[in-house]
């Protein structure tokens, strides 16, 4: 009997640390999405304060496309945002935004000091559409394919060297199709 309470402490750290080592080997940006292949949750959101036009679902669907969630007081967006840019000035791909848990007039502050990649921006202010599209945090871009679906996710930052190695060549399958 005290051999047993001796090896049970041992064999649950044992047990422990296994699951602990397994969870440190996995991507934290590779998280997987509900949405996947099924159609972009329905949303009609107002504009920023700032802008005339807003966003929905509708002006999405067509073409190949990005929806990047974001906000100004998200700092891996500022990290992410030079690649928006050079992606938006070569018209690689058109870019939606959804502007998240903003405070009015923040959102258009920040674009009309880094510039503005974005060929519309809903205001998601309560975080409703955000919830339906299953955000974590910001940044989180989602490619919808020309039928509207979701394709994939990405929750982090996306770099020049993602852009080139993961996201580039998927959006050319989709545009193929």
């Amino acid at each position: 009997m005290k051999r047993l309470l001796f090896i049970a402490p041992l064999a649950l750290f044992a047990i422990i640390g296994a699951f602990l080592a397994n969870g440190l080997t996995r991507d934290p940006s590779n998280m997987p999405s509900q949405l996947i292949d099924r159609p972009l949750p329905e949303f009609d959101l107002p504009a920023i304060k700032g802008m005339e036009s807003g966003l929905s679902s509708d002006d999405i669907k067509g073409e190949v496309a990005l929806l990047n969630v974001f906000a100004s007081w998200c700092v891996s967006c500022h990290i992410e945002h030079p690649t928006l840019m050079a992606l938006a000035a070569r018209d690689e791909i058109p870019i939606y935004g959804l502007n998240w848990k903003e405070k009015p007039g923040e959102g258009i502050a920040w674009l009309n000091r880094l510039g503005n990649p974005y060929s519309l921006i809903g205001d998601d202010q309560n975080g409703r559409v955000a919830i339906d599209l299953g955000v974590t945090g910001a940044p989180e871009t989602f490619v919808i394919d020309k039928q509207g679906r979701v394709r994939f996710r990405v929750a982090g930052p996306i770099t020049d060297q993602y852009w080139e190695e993961v996201l580039a060549p998927m959006i050319e399958d989709l545009r193929r199709s």
